[in-house]
């Protein structure tokens, strides 16, 4: 299985927008900011189907 990684810079920062997107949806009451899990869970299974469609993503 070819299993393209995010970047090292990029893991971290996919985690901490995710949780604070969700966190300010549950702040906010707008549902639309739950769509933070989608960079949460990218983060964390450090695994991006975005950069594997495009290649823009490589390991540095």
């Amino acid at each position: 299985m070819n299993v393209v990684k995010i970047r090292k810079f990029c893991r971290p920062f996919r985690i901490l927008l995710g949780a604070a997107l969700i966190g300010y949806g549950a702040y906010s009451g707008n549902p639309w900011f739950y769509l933070g899990v989608i960079p949460l869970v990218a983060g964390i299974m450090n695994f991006c189907p975005l950069c594997k469609v495009t290649g823009q993503c490589n390991i540095i």
